[in-house]
């Protein structure tokens, strides 16, 4: 069974600003990378995805409560390159 996918209005509302459809979203989630875990956030372990839409990288924070079989969206960004390294998997060192 295939799980629920939920939006923070949080999320939506960056989502607006920065011009990012749903749809953007699904596909990174379907092809994307993980490039970092979050095991203790709360109230649900999380994780950030990479993915691509044609030849911009978006960064998806997403958490998943398995009780209710649900993936909650929690933030979405385009990351910027003076924060992360050009492959866009790691964060420059400050």
């Amino acid at each position: 069974m295939q799980r629920r996918l939920l939006f923070r209005v949080h999320a939506l509302r960056r989502m607006l600003e920065r011009q990012i459809a749903v749809e953007e979203v699904e596909a990174v989630l379907g092809a994307g990378e993980v490039i970092e875990d979050y095991p203790n956030d709360t109230p649900f372990p999380s994780r950030l995805v990479l993915g691509w839409t044609g030849s911009r990288p978006l960064h998806v924070v997403i958490a998943s409560n398995l009780r209710e079989n649900e993936d909650i969206v929690i933030t979405v960004y385009e990351p910027e390159s003076a924060q992360w390294q050009p492959d866009f998997r790691r964060r420059r060192v400050q």
